[in-house]
Protein backbone atom coordinates (compact mmCIF):
# COMPACT_ATOMS: atom_id res chain seq x y z
CA UNK A 1 0.00 0.00 0.00
CA UNK A 2 2.94 2.26 0.82
CA UNK A 3 4.32 1.69 -2.85
CA UNK A 4 0.82 2.90 -3.84
CA UNK A 5 0.63 5.53 -2.42
CA UNK A 6 3.95 7.29 -2.40
CA UNK A 7 3.54 8.70 -5.88
CA UNK A 8 0.86 9.64 -5.14
CA UNK A 9 1.61 11.97 -1.98
CA UNK A 10 4.92 13.13 -3.99
CA UNK A 11 2.41 14.40 -6.84
CA UNK A 12 0.13 16.24 -4.37
CA UNK A 13 3.05 17.82 -2.29
CA UNK A 14 4.68 18.74 -6.41
CA UNK A 15 1.52 20.53 -6.79
CA UNK A 16 0.64 22.12 -3.66
CA UNK A 17 4.56 23.38 -3.34
CA UNK A 18 4.35 24.58 -7.06
CA UNK A 19 1.64 26.91 -6.54
CA UNK A 20 1.98 28.08 -3.34
CA UNK A 21 6.03 28.93 -4.11
CA UNK A 22 4.73 30.92 -6.93
CA UNK A 23 1.49 31.86 -7.66
CA UNK A 24 2.36 35.40 -6.23
CA UNK A 25 5.09 35.73 -9.00
CA UNK A 26 2.33 34.77 -11.74
CA UNK A 27 0.03 37.80 -10.49
CA UNK A 28 2.63 40.36 -10.04
CA UNK A 29 3.66 39.81 -13.68
CA UNK A 30 0.14 39.70 -15.17
CA UNK A 31 -0.60 42.81 -13.44
CA UNK A 32 2.62 44.37 -14.28
CA UNK A 33 1.80 44.13 -17.86
CA UNK A 34 -1.45 45.68 -17.60
CA UNK A 35 -3.93 42.82 -16.47
CA UNK A 36 -6.58 44.38 -14.28
CA UNK A 37 -7.37 41.44 -10.51
CA UNK A 38 -9.95 39.74 -12.66
CA UNK A 39 -7.85 38.98 -15.67
CA UNK A 40 -4.81 38.08 -13.51
CA UNK A 41 -7.21 35.29 -12.17
CA UNK A 42 -7.92 34.37 -15.36
CA UNK A 43 -4.98 34.09 -15.99
CA UNK A 44 -3.88 31.71 -13.17
CA UNK A 45 -6.75 29.76 -14.13
CA UNK A 46 -5.23 29.30 -17.33
CA UNK A 47 -1.95 28.81 -16.25
CA UNK A 48 -2.93 25.49 -13.89
CA UNK A 49 -5.60 24.01 -16.53
CA UNK A 50 -2.74 24.27 -19.05
CA UNK A 51 0.37 22.81 -16.77
CA UNK A 52 -2.54 20.04 -15.28
CA UNK A 53 -3.23 19.13 -18.63
CA UNK A 54 0.15 19.01 -20.55
CA UNK A 55 1.68 17.33 -17.38
CA UNK A 56 -0.94 14.05 -17.64
CA UNK A 57 -0.89 13.70 -21.68
CA UNK A 58 2.93 13.74 -21.58
CA UNK A 59 2.82 11.27 -18.02
CA UNK A 60 0.28 9.07 -19.67
CA UNK A 61 2.13 9.13 -22.83
CA UNK A 62 5.33 8.39 -22.58
CA UNK A 63 5.71 6.99 -19.01
CA UNK A 64 7.81 9.36 -17.51
CA UNK A 65 7.78 11.83 -14.75
CA UNK A 66 7.79 15.05 -16.74
CA UNK A 67 6.63 17.71 -14.23
CA UNK A 68 5.47 21.05 -16.08
CA UNK A 69 4.39 24.05 -14.55
CA UNK A 70 3.92 28.17 -15.40
CA UNK A 71 6.97 29.98 -16.43
CA UNK A 72 8.16 31.62 -12.94
CA UNK A 73 11.17 33.55 -15.06
CA UNK A 74 8.75 34.59 -17.46
CA UNK A 75 6.47 36.15 -14.54
CA UNK A 76 9.29 37.74 -13.34
CA UNK A 77 10.30 39.28 -16.41
CA UNK A 78 6.85 40.48 -17.17
CA UNK A 79 7.30 42.75 -13.41
CA UNK A 80 10.77 43.86 -14.97
CA UNK A 81 9.17 44.90 -18.17
CA UNK A 82 5.99 46.85 -16.34
CA UNK A 83 3.65 48.34 -18.15
CA UNK A 84 3.51 47.64 -22.08
CA UNK A 85 2.46 50.48 -24.89
CA UNK A 86 -0.83 49.32 -26.12
CA UNK A 87 -2.06 47.59 -22.49
CA UNK A 88 -3.30 44.29 -21.88
CA UNK A 89 -4.21 42.96 -25.34
CA UNK A 90 -0.55 43.69 -26.56
CA UNK A 91 0.70 41.52 -23.66
CA UNK A 92 -1.59 38.84 -24.83
CA UNK A 93 -0.46 38.81 -28.13
CA UNK A 94 2.98 38.61 -27.02
CA UNK A 95 2.27 35.51 -24.75
CA UNK A 96 0.59 34.14 -27.94
CA UNK A 97 4.01 34.51 -30.39
CA UNK A 98 6.15 33.55 -27.27
CA UNK A 99 3.71 30.05 -27.18
CA UNK A 100 4.04 29.81 -31.38
CA UNK A 101 8.20 30.08 -30.70
CA UNK A 102 7.78 27.08 -28.76
CA UNK A 103 5.92 25.47 -30.74
CA UNK A 104 8.21 25.89 -33.45
CA UNK A 105 11.05 24.45 -31.64
CA UNK A 106 9.29 21.61 -30.81
CA UNK A 107 8.70 20.90 -34.70
CA UNK A 108 12.02 22.25 -35.86
CA UNK A 109 14.60 20.69 -33.29
CA UNK A 110 17.44 22.98 -34.98
CA UNK A 111 15.95 25.92 -32.95
CA UNK A 112 15.94 24.07 -29.90
CA UNK A 113 19.12 23.01 -30.40
CA UNK A 114 20.17 26.45 -30.94
CA UNK A 115 18.63 27.94 -27.78
CA UNK A 116 20.34 25.62 -25.75
CA UNK A 117 23.49 26.22 -27.11
CA UNK A 118 23.26 30.09 -25.17
CA UNK A 119 26.19 29.94 -23.27
CA UNK A 120 25.90 29.00 -19.67
CA UNK A 121 27.46 32.10 -18.28
CA UNK A 122 25.13 34.61 -21.03
CA UNK A 123 21.66 32.75 -19.64
CA UNK A 124 22.49 32.89 -16.38
CA UNK A 125 23.38 36.33 -16.41
CA UNK A 126 20.37 37.08 -18.37
CA UNK A 127 18.46 35.25 -15.81
CA UNK A 128 20.05 37.08 -12.96
CA UNK A 129 19.22 40.33 -14.46
CA UNK A 130 15.31 39.50 -14.73
CA UNK A 131 15.46 38.00 -11.19
CA UNK A 132 17.33 40.74 -9.48
CA UNK A 133 14.73 43.87 -8.79
CA UNK A 134 12.55 41.25 -7.66
CA UNK A 135 14.71 39.33 -4.89
CA UNK A 136 15.65 42.74 -3.73
CA UNK A 137 12.01 42.91 -2.75
CA UNK A 138 12.29 41.80 0.86
CA UNK A 139 14.77 44.31 1.75
CA UNK A 140 12.60 46.95 0.59
CA UNK A 141 9.43 45.54 2.14
CA UNK A 142 11.26 45.70 5.24
CA UNK A 143 11.83 49.18 4.93
CA UNK A 144 8.35 50.27 3.88
CA UNK A 145 6.05 47.74 5.55
CA UNK A 146 8.28 46.61 8.60
CA UNK A 147 5.50 45.08 10.79
CA UNK A 148 4.08 43.22 7.75
CA UNK A 149 6.95 42.12 6.23
CA UNK A 150 9.69 40.72 9.45
CA UNK A 151 7.32 38.37 10.58
CA UNK A 152 7.44 37.08 6.64
CA UNK A 153 11.20 37.05 6.04
CA UNK A 154 12.10 35.18 9.77
CA UNK A 155 8.93 32.46 8.72
CA UNK A 156 11.53 32.15 5.63
CA UNK A 157 14.29 31.72 7.20
CA UNK A 158 13.40 29.72 9.99
CA UNK A 159 12.11 27.15 7.59
CA UNK A 160 14.98 27.81 4.99
CA UNK A 161 17.33 26.27 7.69
CA UNK A 162 14.68 23.32 8.91
CA UNK A 163 12.53 22.22 5.97
CA UNK A 164 13.69 23.83 3.23
CA UNK A 165 11.08 22.80 0.50
CA UNK A 166 8.04 23.99 3.02
CA UNK A 167 9.60 28.05 3.12
CA UNK A 168 7.85 29.20 0.64
CA UNK A 169 4.83 28.09 1.19
CA UNK A 170 5.36 28.85 5.41
CA UNK A 171 5.89 32.45 4.16
CA UNK A 172 2.84 32.90 2.37
CA UNK A 173 0.89 31.14 5.02
CA UNK A 174 2.22 34.03 7.47
CA UNK A 175 1.54 36.97 4.68
CA UNK A 176 -2.16 35.42 4.67
CA UNK A 177 -2.07 35.91 7.91
CA UNK A 178 -0.78 39.63 8.21
CA UNK A 179 -3.45 40.47 5.55
CA UNK A 180 -5.86 39.33 7.27
CA UNK A 181 -5.17 40.37 10.88
CA UNK A 182 -4.20 44.49 8.98
CA UNK A 183 -7.30 44.60 6.81
CA UNK A 184 -9.96 42.19 7.97
CA UNK A 185 -12.55 41.14 5.13
CA UNK A 186 -11.12 43.77 2.89
CA UNK A 187 -11.90 42.32 -0.56
CA UNK A 188 -12.48 38.92 0.38
CA UNK A 189 -16.64 39.68 0.50
CA UNK A 190 -17.09 39.66 -3.29
CA UNK A 191 -16.04 43.11 -3.85
CA UNK A 192 -12.46 42.74 -4.41
CA UNK A 193 -12.26 40.96 -8.05
CA UNK A 194 -14.32 44.04 -9.47
CA UNK A 195 -17.71 42.63 -8.16
CA UNK A 196 -16.86 39.22 -9.70
CA UNK A 197 -16.30 37.05 -5.95
CA UNK A 198 -14.03 35.34 -5.64
CA UNK A 199 -14.95 32.16 -8.31
CA UNK A 200 -12.72 32.99 -10.93
CA UNK A 201 -13.82 33.12 -14.61
CA UNK A 202 -12.10 32.80 -17.69
CA UNK A 203 -11.82 36.49 -19.71
CA UNK A 204 -10.70 36.15 -23.05
CA UNK A 205 -8.88 38.95 -24.52
CA UNK A 206 -8.43 39.41 -28.51
CA UNK A 207 -4.47 39.83 -28.78
CA UNK A 208 -2.89 42.85 -30.60
CA UNK A 209 0.75 43.38 -31.45
CA UNK A 210 2.73 45.70 -32.15
CA UNK A 211 6.64 45.64 -33.54
CA UNK A 212 8.15 47.27 -29.32
CA UNK A 213 6.11 43.96 -27.77
CA UNK A 214 7.15 41.25 -30.18
CA UNK A 215 11.13 42.85 -29.91
CA UNK A 216 10.92 43.78 -26.14
CA UNK A 217 8.30 40.90 -24.66
CA UNK A 218 7.69 38.19 -27.22
CA UNK A 219 11.27 37.26 -27.78
CA UNK A 220 12.73 37.85 -24.25
CA UNK A 221 10.00 35.81 -22.84
CA UNK A 222 10.48 33.04 -25.18
CA UNK A 223 14.44 33.12 -24.51
CA UNK A 224 13.96 33.02 -20.80
CA UNK A 225 11.21 30.33 -20.52
CA UNK A 226 13.52 28.09 -22.70
CA UNK A 227 17.07 28.64 -21.56
CA UNK A 228 15.95 29.20 -17.92
CA UNK A 229 13.34 26.56 -17.32
CA UNK A 230 12.99 24.04 -20.62
CA UNK A 231 16.54 23.25 -20.86
CA UNK A 232 17.08 23.06 -17.08
CA UNK A 233 13.82 20.65 -16.97
CA UNK A 234 15.43 18.52 -19.30
CA UNK A 235 18.35 18.45 -17.89
CA UNK A 236 16.83 17.22 -14.29
CA UNK A 237 15.19 14.42 -15.88
CA UNK A 238 18.22 13.72 -17.48
CA UNK A 239 20.24 13.61 -14.74
CA UNK A 240 18.03 10.98 -12.82
CA UNK A 241 18.44 8.83 -15.84
CA UNK A 242 15.44 9.29 -17.83
CA UNK A 243 15.35 10.21 -21.86
CA UNK A 244 12.38 12.28 -22.51
CA UNK A 245 11.45 13.49 -25.89
CA UNK A 246 12.34 17.46 -26.09
CA UNK A 247 10.30 18.03 -28.98
CA UNK A 248 7.19 16.43 -27.60
CA UNK A 249 7.26 18.07 -24.96
CA UNK A 250 7.83 21.21 -26.05
CA UNK A 251 5.15 21.04 -28.55
CA UNK A 252 2.65 20.21 -25.55
CA UNK A 253 3.78 22.75 -23.88
CA UNK A 254 3.84 25.07 -26.58
CA UNK A 255 -0.03 24.23 -27.55
CA UNK A 256 -1.55 24.52 -24.32
CA UNK A 257 0.51 27.72 -23.44
CA UNK A 258 -1.11 28.65 -27.03
CA UNK A 259 -4.55 27.99 -26.27
CA UNK A 260 -4.06 29.77 -22.34
CA UNK A 261 -2.71 32.84 -23.58
CA UNK A 262 -6.18 34.53 -24.54
CA UNK A 263 -7.17 33.87 -21.19
CA UNK A 264 -4.54 35.66 -19.99
CA UNK A 265 -1.77 32.99 -19.28
CA UNK A 266 2.03 33.69 -20.17
CA UNK A 267 3.11 30.10 -21.12
CA UNK A 268 3.62 26.81 -19.60
CA UNK A 269 6.87 24.74 -19.63
CA UNK A 270 8.82 21.88 -18.21
CA UNK A 271 9.27 22.41 -14.46
CA UNK A 272 12.62 22.67 -13.05
CA UNK A 273 12.56 24.07 -9.44
CA UNK A 274 9.74 21.25 -8.39
CA UNK A 275 10.76 18.33 -11.32
CA UNK A 276 12.64 16.94 -8.87
CA UNK A 277 9.91 16.47 -6.21
CA UNK A 278 8.91 13.68 -8.99
CA UNK A 279 11.44 12.68 -11.08
CA UNK A 280 13.46 11.93 -7.43
CA UNK A 281 13.85 8.48 -5.25
CA UNK A 282 11.20 10.01 -2.92
CA UNK A 283 8.45 9.60 -5.37
CA UNK A 284 9.01 6.19 -5.94
CA UNK A 285 12.46 3.65 -5.49
CA UNK A 286 11.41 2.47 -8.86
CA UNK A 287 11.90 4.77 -11.81
CA UNK A 288 9.51 3.13 -13.90
CA UNK A 289 6.38 3.86 -11.08
CA UNK A 290 7.19 7.81 -10.70
CA UNK A 291 5.59 8.84 -14.00
CA UNK A 292 2.54 8.82 -11.61
CA UNK A 293 3.72 11.61 -8.84
CA UNK A 294 4.04 13.71 -12.21
CA UNK A 295 0.50 12.55 -13.39
CA UNK A 296 -0.94 13.32 -9.55
CA UNK A 297 1.12 16.80 -9.66
CA UNK A 298 -0.49 18.06 -12.71
CA UNK A 299 -4.33 16.87 -11.65
CA UNK A 300 -3.57 18.67 -8.18
CA UNK A 301 -2.71 21.80 -10.00
CA UNK A 302 -5.57 21.60 -12.71
CA UNK A 303 -7.71 21.69 -9.22
CA UNK A 304 -5.85 24.32 -7.56
CA UNK A 305 -7.45 26.87 -10.36
CA UNK A 306 -10.24 26.94 -8.03
CA UNK A 307 -8.10 29.27 -5.46
CA UNK A 308 -7.02 31.42 -8.74
CA UNK A 309 -9.96 34.24 -7.51
CA UNK A 310 -9.23 33.98 -3.71
CA UNK A 311 -5.61 34.16 -4.67
CA UNK A 312 -6.38 36.87 -6.50
CA UNK A 313 -8.16 38.95 -4.06
CA UNK A 314 -5.58 38.49 -1.54
CA UNK A 315 -3.05 40.16 -3.51
CA UNK A 316 -5.10 42.54 -4.42
CA UNK A 317 -5.36 43.86 -0.87
CA UNK A 318 -2.33 43.45 0.30
CA UNK A 319 0.23 46.31 -0.19
CA UNK A 320 2.08 45.76 -3.30
CA UNK A 321 5.76 45.79 -2.24
CA UNK A 322 4.67 42.26 0.56
CA UNK A 323 3.73 40.67 -2.40
CA UNK A 324 6.69 41.22 -4.73
CA UNK A 325 8.89 40.17 -1.18
CA UNK A 326 7.21 37.24 -1.03
CA UNK A 327 7.70 36.52 -4.65
CA UNK A 328 11.81 37.53 -4.13
CA UNK A 329 12.17 34.83 -1.14
CA UNK A 330 10.68 31.85 -3.79
CA UNK A 331 13.21 33.01 -5.80
CA UNK A 332 16.10 33.57 -4.00
CA UNK A 333 17.46 30.02 -5.00
CA UNK A 334 17.05 30.47 -8.64
CA UNK A 335 19.14 33.87 -8.14
CA UNK A 336 21.75 32.16 -6.49
CA UNK A 337 21.82 29.70 -9.48
CA UNK A 338 21.29 31.92 -11.89
CA UNK A 339 24.60 33.70 -10.67
CA UNK A 340 26.67 30.69 -10.30
CA UNK A 341 26.13 29.63 -13.54
CA UNK A 342 26.91 33.27 -14.98
CA UNK A 343 30.68 33.01 -13.37
CA UNK A 344 31.01 29.01 -13.57
CA UNK A 345 32.72 29.07 -17.27
CA UNK A 346 35.62 30.89 -16.82
CA UNK A 347 37.32 29.57 -19.49
CA UNK A 348 35.20 30.85 -22.02
CA UNK A 349 36.40 34.56 -20.73
CA UNK A 350 39.62 36.24 -21.35
CA UNK A 351 42.83 36.10 -19.09
CA UNK A 352 45.10 33.45 -17.89
CA UNK A 353 43.13 29.94 -17.45
CA UNK A 354 45.93 27.71 -15.73
CA UNK A 355 45.03 28.93 -12.40
CA UNK A 356 40.70 28.35 -13.76
CA UNK A 357 41.12 24.92 -15.01
CA UNK A 358 39.10 22.47 -13.14
CA UNK A 359 37.81 25.44 -10.39
CA UNK A 360 33.86 25.24 -11.41
CA UNK A 361 31.27 26.19 -9.40
CA UNK A 362 28.67 23.33 -8.28
CA UNK A 363 25.44 24.83 -9.26
CA UNK A 364 23.51 24.42 -6.18
CA UNK A 365 20.12 25.97 -5.31
CA UNK A 366 20.54 28.45 -2.49
CA UNK A 367 24.18 27.80 -1.82
CA UNK A 368 25.20 29.62 -5.30
CA UNK A 369 26.72 32.25 -2.58
CA UNK A 370 28.95 29.82 -0.71
CA UNK A 371 30.01 27.93 -3.74
CA UNK A 372 31.30 31.54 -5.13
CA UNK A 373 33.12 32.13 -2.14
CA UNK A 374 34.71 28.57 -2.25
CA UNK A 375 35.75 28.94 -5.92
CA UNK A 376 37.01 31.70 -5.67
CA UNK A 377 39.03 31.28 -2.73
CA UNK A 378 40.34 27.70 -4.73
CA UNK A 379 41.51 29.92 -7.50
CA UNK A 380 43.23 32.61 -5.49
CA UNK A 381 44.97 29.86 -3.24
CA UNK A 382 45.73 27.79 -7.09
CA UNK A 383 47.41 31.60 -8.42
CA UNK A 384 49.86 31.81 -5.35
CA UNK A 385 50.91 28.32 -5.38
CA UNK A 386 53.43 27.57 -7.95
CA UNK A 387 53.00 24.39 -9.83
CA UNK A 388 54.71 21.20 -9.12
CA UNK A 389 57.64 20.57 -10.61
CA UNK A 390 57.59 17.07 -12.83
CA UNK A 391 58.49 13.86 -11.06
CA UNK A 392 61.37 12.14 -11.81
CA UNK A 393 61.03 8.54 -13.44
CA UNK A 394 63.30 7.22 -10.74
CA UNK A 395 66.45 8.49 -8.56
CA UNK A 396 69.00 5.19 -7.56
CA UNK A 397 66.44 3.17 -5.55
CA UNK A 398 65.24 6.29 -3.34
CA UNK A 399 62.18 6.99 -3.14
CA UNK A 400 60.72 9.17 -6.01
CA UNK A 401 59.03 12.78 -6.07
CA UNK A 402 55.65 11.16 -6.98
CA UNK A 403 55.70 9.22 -3.68
CA UNK A 404 56.35 6.14 -5.19
CA UNK A 405 59.40 3.96 -5.45
CA UNK A 406 61.39 3.55 -8.68
CA UNK A 407 60.37 0.86 -10.91
CA UNK A 408 63.35 -1.01 -10.68
CA UNK A 409 62.98 -0.90 -6.73
CA UNK A 410 59.41 -2.25 -6.55
CA UNK A 411 60.76 -5.27 -9.26
CA UNK A 412 63.13 -6.04 -6.81
CA UNK A 413 60.93 -6.02 -3.79
CA UNK A 414 58.13 -8.31 -5.37
CA UNK A 415 55.68 -5.20 -5.60
CA UNK A 416 56.30 -4.53 -8.84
Amino acid sequence: MAGRTQPLLAGVVTALVGFASSFTVVLAGLRAVGATDAQAASGLLALCVAAGLSAAWLGLRHRLPISIAWSTPGAALLVATGPVAGGWPVAVGAFVVSSLLIVVAGLFPALGRAVAAIPTPIAGAMLAGVLLPLCTAPVRALVEVPRLAAPVVVAWLLLHRFARRWAVPAALAVAVAAIALTSPGAGLDGRGLDGGGLWPAVELTAPAWTVSALVGLALPLFLVTMAAQNVPGMAVLVGYGYRPPFGAALRATGLTSLLAAPAGGHGVNLAAITAALAAGPDAHPDPERRWIASVTAGAGLAVLWLGAGLATALVAVAPPVLIEAVAGLALLGALATAVASAVAEPATRGGHRGHLRGHRLRREPGRGGRRLLGAARRRADAAAVPPPLPPRRHDRHRRCRSGRGCRSRRRRSGRG
